[in-house]
């Protein structure tokens, strides 16, 4: 197998990196910009390659954007602990006297 033969990847993992590719075409990167950052992105979702086999029962993950809000990075499951949890039951972190 050559270096870039995408042959090992799924059907799923081929049509996700050309909607990505599509994507980024449409925010003006050239062509080879954009495969380039799909697969890249295919590959960090997916973990690369086919998803069956020994040792690869790794859960697929999803894209940051959907994880995150992006005014400070937060996670949203972090935002949800720290509205529930009430003030009381906080930890604080301990300092050093003296």
């Amino acid at each position: 197998m050559t270096r870039g033969d995408k042959s090992s990847y799924s059907d799923k993992q081929k049509r996700q990196a050309a909607y990505i590719k599509d994507s980024y075409e449409e925010r003006g990167a050239s062509h080879k910009t954009a495969e380039s950052r799909a697969w890249a992105t295919v590959n960090k979702l997916t973990h690369g390659g086919k998803t069956s086999g020994s040792g690869r029962g790794k859960a697929i993950g999803t894209l940051p954007a959907e994880n995150t809000d992006r005014t400070n990075k937060t996670t949203t499951v972090a935002k949800q602990n720290r509205t529930t949890r009430p003030r009381s039951t906080r930890t604080r972190k301990s300092t050093k006297a003296g």
